[in-house]
């Protein structure tokens, strides 16, 4: 039904629950009701559970968006999974939860809906408080603490609660991981079952750079998702309509789908508040109404049933925006989109795979996955568009080692940028390492080696997933070798994967299986030949499908002589891309091109690439006594070389690049007097610039954590020397520091605080992380336990302020004058001056961004005293400047009494 209206008109969508529920005052007693009594800790906060307590009270606000005119309203079960409620005990209730809420929201739909006007209701599916993309674990960057599958579980749970509620659609909103994203669309399409419950999908942006908490661009965002069989997507939260607008346009410009939009009601304020009114919101939306920007509007935070009524009136009448076409290009992605369509050929990384590469295969055995790091980051710098992972190795756990370095990888901004090919035998490695990338991966490979019905499964799994796929031409018979057996077996299994699976054409590549020639074999002369001729062929006849193949194969023959080597390379791929191969494992800094082979060479070696004669082959051979191996060159980094000591110092730690640490900190011991004098001076500044480029959003969050983790392996490399000549007044002993956080008690958000964890355990500093929902009494306990040296509290929600004042009282109350970090969204440095600073005895910090944390704990270690002393100067400064503002303001009484007379 929903998708009959869309077709006609623009859907109102309805704003938010919480800032509604907030209307209602309900206390601690509300959201225990008579059942949950006897359930320890505080659960005010956890609005979920009144679909359970106060369902009179949702029922009530389902029925107000109604009749200010909400097509489509959500259901009350934003966190209403198993691993939100873990943290109150609710898991056993997840299911009643959500079926309780959508029958709320069905009966009150079903008792506005006309004829003219149905109403719909939309099961909302909120984003949980883990991610599958990011380790809370700064020793162990490939730990995770969420799961691909646990996602998946938790969501089918979830969603299989809503559908039975009878929701109409599903709605996937403020979207921050594209993994949990991909896992909470697998289990929707999963219970759906066929069902006619469309899927809508909803991200958020959160930084100025346009990219996700997770570090993905919108257009990396849309080809993670360009498999799934979705039927909106769209943006909310995290922006005001002003400035999502632009990521709108960009949306609506380039997404093959209907589109969603539901901004909060600006951005919060000082005070963490929102300025924004239905008044001023309204002309807003309505530049997206008329522009043709979407199908489906609505509100965020902040936004309620008054914000909605504005809007309802601004769609009659007007055009709905017209989904463009779909891509018929592959669209690949890591952080950042590759659109295959706009390259001529793409080039995948050959040297991550311990089957083609003796040095990878070392390193990963041996544990060292730095340097295996270092050669997936030299290809990337090379121009590997993708990069093949392999781990299939007789010795390895390939499955364990798969997910471990995809993890390692996803932590790696300057490698992660880039799409991954997972490259495994082994089912079971290839759909571990699928659940660890957010990007759009590629599998490599399936085939009709083990028959149909294998065939078909793993395609099923692989399009679940929604990743593109490598289909070598094998078949029950064996390896295709001849052209006739090649576009045989790709034409079946072409059909197969279209017509019943239903796998998009241009998600298809096919490797029609690049085999060794010159071998002293007559039969295999015409290997190279025949794969040229059969991807011409495939691009012809099976239209949208893609060709690839390992090109190292072709030379085998030859192995000792690079030049040789990669002479024949550059002549197969020239006349193979010409014809339609479009993608190719290769070594991307290989150096020789086509053009640079001498003529007589050229000229033999096309005569057996092409098979152009049968001596060919034996004068080829030939030629190996000449060529000799002199394609190895020594190369130095000019970069490198033209910085100097502190410039390269700084680089190092903007990069997140440790490689010449070691070398550039001991040139830099003998330099200066004191070990500490280094990090106060050539790597805080480096700190400092990674501080200002996250900000003014030219870097991104990864890029911070990997920044992160360089200065820690800095720090530790100089700790022996500070030890050593540590001086009174430097802030530095022999202990490591302590931090607390928290985020305070109503809240359940704590991404950004994991992430201030991750940064602080990076710089050095033991981190005591208390969780979510922390009540003051217990923040106080235990830094009068532990003796911490500072407590960092976060708060995303604007209740969490308030809160945070409480716990600043509590600490004082207490006799402590420990420093205290604040941050969140809703935070700001004028609330810390206004309402925080003046209950508390001690420094009281407001951080803009994570990647300040360090620097400030410097400084209060350092000279807590001296830094309070400045904080108070500012804080009293903006307490004035406030006043003064206030004084100037008058009451809305005042202002009408005294307003101008135009006429006596």
């Amino acid at each position: 039904m929903i998708q009959q209206e869309i077709t006609k008109r623009i859907l109102i969508l309805d704003g938010a629950m919480g800032s509604v529920i907030q209307e209602y005052g309900l206390d601690e007693k509300d959201f225990r009701g008579d059942r949950f009594q006897d359930l320890p800790g505080l659960i005010k906060g956890n609005n979920d559970i009144l679909n359970l307590t106060r369902p009179d009270v949702i029922g009530d606000i389902y029925e107000r968006y109604l009749k200010a005119g909400a097509d489509i309203i959500s259901t009350n079960t934003f966190n209403a999974q198993r691993i939100s409620q873990s943290d109150y005990g609710l898991c056993d209730f997840v299911r009643e939860i959500n079926e309780t809420s959508a029958r709320l929201a069905k009966k009150a739909a079903e008792k506005y809906s006309t004829p003219g006007k149905p109403r719909f209701v939309a099961g909302s599916v909120g984003p949980m408080n883990k991610t599958c993309s990011m380790s809370p674990d700064v020793s162990n960057p490939a730990y995770r603490e969420l799961t691909y599958d646990q996602a998946l579980e938790a969501y089918m749970e979830q969603i299989g609660g809503l559908v039975d509620g009878g929701a109409d659609v599903i709605l996937i909103e403020t979207v921050f991981d594209t993994l949990n994203a991909k896992a909470a669309i697998d289990a929707a399409v999963r219970v759906i079952d066929g069902r006619d419950i469309p899927i809508m999908v909803s991200v958020t942006i959160s930084d100025a750079a346009g990219r996700t908490l997770s570090g993905q661009t919108l257009d990396a965002f849309l080809a993670s998702v360009s498999s799934y069989p979705i039927f909106s997507i769209g943006l909310n939260c995290s922006f005001g309509a002003r400035q999502m607008k632009p990521y709108l346009k960009e949306l609506s410009r380039r997404a093959p789908y209907y589109i969603s939009c539901h901004p909060n009601a600006g951005l919060p304020n000082s005070l963490g508040l929102y300025d924004e009114t239905p008044e001023t919101m309204a002309p807003q939306i309505a530049e997206f109404i008329d522009e043709k920007l979407v199908n489906i509007v609505g509100g965020c935070c902040g936004t309620t049933p008054a914000f909605i009524e504005k809007y309802a009136p601004l769609v009659v009448g007007k055009e709905p925006h017209q989904p463009v076409e779909k891509p018929t290009s592959l669209w690949l992605s890591g952080l950042e989109l590759l659109n295959t369509g706009e390259a001529t050929f793409v080039n995948v990384g050959e040297r991550c795979n311990v089957a083609g590469s003796r040095k990878f295969l070392r390193l990963i055995k041996e544990k060292s996955y730095e340097e295996a790091l270092q050669i997936a980051r030299k290809q990337v710098e090379d121009g590997a568009m993708v990069i093949d992972v392999n781990m299939d190795d007789g010795l390895l756990d390939a499955k364990a080692e798969m997910v471990h370095f995809l993890n390692l990888i996803a932590s790696e901004p300057d490698i992660a940028r880039v799409p991954v090919m997972i490259d495994s035998s082994k089912w079971d490695v290839i759909m571990a390492g699928l659940k660890c990338v957010q990007g759009k991966s590629i599998v490599n490979s399936i085939s009709l080696k083990e028959g149909e019905e294998v065939f078909l499964s793993h395609a099923c799994d692989v399009k679940s997933m929604g990743a593109a796929v490598v289909v070598m031409c094998f078949d029950e018979q064996g390896q295709a070798t001849s052209y006739e057996r090649r576009i045989e077996i790709a034409e079946r299994a072409y059909r197969l994967l279209v017509d019943k699976v239903g796998f998009l054409p241009q998600d298809i590549i096919f490797d029609p299986n690049v085999l060794a020639i010159a071998t002293g074999m007559e039969e295999h002369n015409a290997y190279a030949l025949d794969f040229i001729r059969a991807t011409e062929w495939i691009h012809q006849n099976l239209p949208g499908a893609h060709v690839s193949g390992g090109v190292s194969n072709l030379s085998f023959s030859f192995r000792g002589n690079n030049y040789l080597r990669e002479s024949m390379h550059a002549v197969f791929l020239y006349h193979a891309i010409q014809v339609g191969m479009d993608f190719g494992i290769v070594n991307p800094s290989a150096k020789v091109t086509y053009d640079d082979i001498p003529q007589d060479h050229l000229t033999l070696i096309e005569d057996v690439v092409l098979n152009r004669h049968p001596e060919s082959a034996e004068q080829l051979m030939e030629l190996t006594g000449e060529t000799g191996n002199t394609s190895e060159t020594s190369q130095t980094s000019s970069t490198s070389a033209s910085l100097n000591l502190e410039e390269r110092l700084q680089e190092a730690l903007i990069k997140g690049n440790g490689e010449h640490l070691d070398d550039d900190l001991k040139e830099a011991l003998a330099k200066y007097a004191r070990a500490v004098d280094i990090i106060e001076g050539p790597l805080m500044a480096g700190m400092n610039e990674v501080g200002r480029r996250f900000g003014e959003g030219k870097m991104f969050l990864p890029q911070v954590v990997k920044t992160a983790r360089t200065m820690k392996r800095a720090v530790e490399i100089l700790q022996p020397f500070i030890d050593s000549g540590k001086t009174e007044g430097t802030g530095t002993t022999g202990n490591q520091r302590k931090v607390l956080l928290a985020t305070v008690k109503g809240d359940v958000h704590d991404i950004g605080k994991n992430i201030v964890g991750v940064i602080m355990a990076c710089n050095g500093y033991e981190v005591i992380d208390l969780g979510v929902m922390v009540p003051a009494d217990q923040i106080v306990a235990r830094a009068k336990e532990e003796h911490v040296d500072m407590i960092g509290l976060s708060g995303l929600i604007t209740p969490s302020l308030e809160e945070m004042v409480n716990v600043a009282s509590e600490l004082k109350k207490a006799g402590l004058d420990i420093p205290i970090m604040i941050g969140g969204a809703t935070t700001s440095e004028l609330h810390v001056a206004l309402k925080i600073a003046p209950v508390y005895g001690g420094p009281v910090v407001w951080l803009k961004d994570a990647s300040q944390n360090p620097l400030v704990a410097q400084r209060l270690m350092a000279d807590a005293e001296g830094y309070n002393e400045e904080l108070n100067r500012t804080y009293a400064h903006l307490r004035e400047q406030y006043i003064q503002e206030q004084q100037q303001l008058l009451s809305l009484d005042e202002a009408r009494r005294r307003k101008t007379k135009l006429f006596e």
